[in-house]
């Protein structure tokens, strides 16, 4: 077994989270597919997490820690002497970026799955349009979530850059726009931009909406335009 594991889909923005982080920080790891976590769940995730059943899943010698967001606060902590840190310093910066990595994943996450699988999906988008609006307000003024280097909410965020990006096309309801959002299109970009290591280990994009693509027929679901 090697010392760090990620148990992990190759689509998933939550896998991609703790990736990220791990080689932002340098860290070597084996990436350990979990070929279908949605329906047929395997015996090590299972094991690993046996709360949840979902991916991600670090393991770190052995030991297994499990939910994106949690995961990164313990890369930073254990790999603390990096010069990468995901977390400020000052003890209200840190509790402001806990708050809005989980805002992100509360309010954002939470009603783009609505969409996808068309619950009351109009009420949905405008549930992640209004969580959006605050997304850019909270960017006033700032280039990254961050500030100047990439922080914990600029990861988390990545879900809303790319992935609500690409659901919205498959699920055919336009719930991100470059009008309305421009601040939040504009923070991805820069993103990109200044961490190479972002841009080149997102799944491209073509697979990844045919992939939502599927998950929407694959339900049966009627989205409307």
């Amino acid at each position: 077994m090697s010392e760090v594991e990620v148990l992990g889909g190759p689509l998933s923005p939550f896998s991609f989270r703790v990736e990220i982080a791990l080689k932002l920080k340098g860290i070597q790891y084996d990436f350990i597919q979990e070929e279908d976590y949605r329906f047929n769940k395997s015996p090590l995730l299972l094991k690993y997490n046996p709360v949840h059943k979902k991916i991600p899943v670090l393991l770190h010698n052995g030991k297994s820690l499990a939910e994106s967001l949690i995961i990164l606060e313990y890369i930073d902590e254990t790999w603390d002497n990096n010069t990468a840190p995901l977390l400020p310093k000052d003890p209200y910066q840190r509790a402001q970026a806990r708050f809005w990595a989980k805002f992100i994943d509360e309010k954002c996450v939470a009603a783009t799955r609505k969409i996808l699988y068309a619950e009351e999906s109009e009420k949905a988008r405008d549930e992640v349009q209004g969580a959006l609006n605050l997304l850019v307000d909270e960017l006033n003024g700032k280039t990254l979530f961050g500030g100047e280097s990439v922080g914990l909410v600029d990861i988390a965020a990545i879900v809303v850059g790319y992935w609500i990006d690409v659901i919205q096309e498959a699920a055919g309801l336009e719930v991100l726009s470059r009008e309305k959002h421009a601040k939040i299109y504009e923070w991805m970009e820069a993103l990109m931009s200044k961490c190479s290591v972002i841009k080149e280990n997102l799944p491209p994009r073509d697979k990844l909406l045919a992939y939502y693509q599927a998950r929407i027929i694959g339900k049966g679901t009627i989205i409307h335009h």
